[in-house]
Formats: C-alpha cells, sequence, structure tokens
C-alpha cells in the first residue's frame, strides 16, 4: 500500500506554520504528524501540499494502491486499523472532515470535492485533530501522552543520575547519549520525555508532561510547565508554561513563554516576555488567514504564534493572541501590532519589509551554526512567502 499525506482546507487556518511545511509535518507531541504515520505504517509517505512546497516535499503515487490520509488528523491504533482495512472507492470520514480515502489505482483525489463513486464510512476512533494553530498547544497534552506511549513501550530508559529528584507516579524515559544532572522532575500530571543527546541543565524544575527531544537544551535554573514540547536542538531557559517549540528555535534567556507556538530557527531575545491572559479575563481574538481578520479562538489563555525565522530582540513584549509571520525582525520597546505580516522589520512604532537578500543571509548563517544548509529548494520557498505576504504588509492598520 501506497501512502500520501495530504493538506485540506485547514491549511490556511495553520498559517503561518504552514507556510514552509505541508500540514503534517508539524510536530506536536513528540513527532510530527508525518512521524507518527510512519511510525504506525512501517512504512515511508510522501505529500500532497502547495505547489510552491511540491519540490522539497514531493509526491510518490502506486500504480497499484494509494491512500491518502489528511495531514492534520495524527493516528491511533483504533484509525490506523481503520485506515489500512479501506477498500478501494472508500473514503472514512469524522463528521465532515475526510480522513482518509483509497482511491485504488487512480491518482486524483480532491478532498474539496463531492465524489458520488465513493462509498463514505464513519470513523470511530476520535483522533486528534488541528484546525487551528492554537490546536497546536491545546491538544499537545493528549499527544505527548500518545506520542510517549508509541516511542517508549516495550522499552528501557537510560538510568537516572542520583543527582535528580523525581516526584510522582509517572515515568521519565531517557534516551541513550542525553544528560541530566541536578533537576527535578514532577511527573504527577504527566510522563517526561528526554531524547537522544539531549541536554537539561542543573536547577531545572520541569512539571510533565513534556518533550525534550534530541540534542535540545534545558538551560540552567529553567522552569517548565507542561504539556510542553521543544524540538529537536531547540534551547530553552526561563519560564515556559505549555508551549511547542517545532525545532531549532531558541528560548535561551529569562522571561516567559505561555500558551505559544514557534516554529523552527526562531529566536527569542533576553528577557523576551509575551501575555496569554487577557486583563479581562475574556477570550483571546488570534488573526487567521483563511479569513482574514481577528477571530475568537474560545480561549482565555492564548499567547504568541511564530512562523520559522522569526526573531525578537532584548525585552521584547508580546500581547495575547500575537501572530507573526515567517522572517520577522522585532525589535524596539512597547508592544507590537497583534498581527505581524511575514517578511516585516520593525517594532511598535513602525515596521517596514525585510529586505530579502538581507534575510537570506541571516538565515544561512543561523543554519550553519547547526551545520545545515539553505537550500536552493528553501530558499525558493521562502521567496514565494515574501510575494504571498505582500499583501498583508501593505494593510492600513500595518
Amino acid at each position: 500500500m501506497n501512502y500520501i499525506l495530504f493538506d485540506d482546507y485547514s491549511r490556511r487556518d495553520l498559517l503561518p506554520f504552514t507556510y514552509t511545511r505541508p500540514v503534517c509535518e508539524i510536530r506536536i507531541g513528540i513527532l510530527t504528524i508525518r512521524q507518527k504515520w510512519e511510525k504506525y505504517l512501517n512504512t515511508s509517505t510522501s505529500f500532497i501540499t502547495a505547489k510552491y512546497l511540491s519540490e522539497k516535499y514531493p509526491v510518490q503515487f502506486s500504480k497499484k494502491s494509494n491512500t491518502w490520509i489528511n495531514g492534520k488528523v495524527c493516528p491511533n491504533k483504533k484509525l490506523v486499523a481503520e485506515v489500512q482495512a479501506l477498500k478501494p472507492n472508500q473514503v472514512l470520514m469524522l463528521n465532515k472532515t475526510i480522513l482518509a480515502v483509497n482511491s485504488g489505482n487512480k491518482t486524483a483525489f480532491d478532498p474539496e470535492k463531492s465524489h458520488k463513486e465513493y462509498k463514505f464510512i464513519e470513523s470511530a476512533s476520535q483522533p486528534i485533530v488541528l484546525n487551528y494553530v492554537w490546536d497546536i498547544f491545546t491538544k499537545n497534552g493528549e499527544a505527548l501522552a500518545d506520542d510517549f506511549e508509541l516511542i517508549t513501550k516495550g522499552r528501557k530508559s537510560q538510568p537516572l543520575s542520583k543527582t535528580n529528584k523525581v516526584v510522582g507516579k509517572g515515568k521519565v524515559f531517557i534516551e541513550k547519549g542525553a544528560s541530566v544532572e541536578c533537576a527535578i522532575f514532577n511527573t504527577t500530571n504527566g510522563n517526561i520525555y528526554i531524547g537522544a543527546g539531549a541536554v537539561v541543565m542543573e536547577g531545572c524544575i520541569v512539571r510533565g508532561p513534556m518533550a525534550l527531544c534530541e540534542h535540545a537544551e534545558l538551560k540552567m535554573g529553567a522552569k517548565i510547565y507542561g504539556p510542553s514540547t521543544f524540538g529537536p536542538y531547540c534551547k530553552v531557559g526561563g519560564e515556559v508554561n505549555n508551549s511547542v517549540l517545532f525545532g531549532y528555535s531558541n528560548k535561551g534567556h529569562d522571561g516567559f513563554l505561555g500558551n505559544s507556538v514557534l516554529g523552527e530557527w526562531c529566536n527569542l531575545g533576553a528577557d523576551t516576555n509575551n501575555s496569554n491572559l487577557k486583563n479581562n479575563y475574556g477570550n483571546v481574538k488570534v488573526w487567521n488567514y483563511a479569513k482574514e481578520e481577528m477571530i475568537d479562538s474560545g480561549l482565555q489563555f492564548c499567547g504568541l504564534f511564530m512562523g520559522d525565522h522569526s526573531k525578537s530582540a532584548i525585552n521584547t513584549m508580546f500581547n495575547t493572541g500575537t501572530v507573526v509571520g515567517v522572517n520577522v525582525n522585532i525589535f524596539g520597546g512597547d508592544f507590537p501590532i497583534n498581527f505581524v505580516p511575514s517578511f516585516s522589520w520593525g517594532g511598535a512604532e513602525e515596521f517596514v519589509d525585510y529586505n530579502f537578500t538581507k534575510a537570506m543571509a541571516v538565515a544561512e548563517k543561523v543554519m550553519a551554526r547547526r551545520n545545515i544548509i539553505l537550500t536552493k529548494q528553501d530558499k525558493a520557498i521562502l521567496k514565494q512567502v515574501f510575494e504571498y505576504s505582500k499583501k498583508y504588509r501593505v494593510l492600513e492598520d500595518y
């Protein structure tokens, strides 16, 4: 069976994170959605996504049998069994959302259109589904529990040094090569996962559930409240609550980050803080790209959403529900606006276009520090984001 992970209409609701990746490459829990499916299915997958992303994320079809899986849906045992049981011309649904399709040997399927030739089956699996950007942190606790079970089942953790203190009846699982000394772990509310080569420095206090992925670091004295996920090579310090960092991003200094999501290659300067609760305790509104307006998240606690390659200077302050696009450079005093379009340069007083050539030069330097090359494909993707986001950079209230 050939499996293809596809983006549906929610891709626009999940911007700015899907500007630079298919939906299935979003990290929630310990793994990305694609990694979850590949682990459950024990095979590789390919992608149906936006045209400008397809060179980096290509699709592979089979002449025999193709199963399409919605990239915003996280797998569980029941869902995987339902997907594998699909026969040609069958569609697996959850309410009005297409979860998966077996198109047989056909290499075309449009999830936005009706298909009279298909038989529709309602799923009983109740999976985690990402519809909006805030789902990434609000559903992270459930995803952490699922991934912890998936990754650690039948395996033995590396021993935890006696310099550490563990409270609660949950588990602390440590992969090979991790360094963990003089930390306090509270597993009362959830398990704690420490990835291969990760580092937990002395004085850290962690209340699970939490995942520190491979080669990520918790700096000295960090205070972490779960459910939180720090992807590969992230560096995290200060106080963090219920947040997800996809990977290669730094929040290495004192300051508060709460109910937030950061993409890859982000950097928050020293004493950057975000608000996650309005003074009137009302619901937080968040910029939505699909509707091109602020919409009610339905959440009382909601913080910062920052796309790839964006950065804040020291002492930056973010209001509740702030959305920062891709390749944004924010500096200066006072709070910037709640929606900062991609490739913006400035702060509360004024933003101007971030010169594309200069932005790429910075990205190359940042990635080179991790021995990763900014490829021609990456630059082409970012160039498209630069063009697509032009209309937002000329809004009257921008």
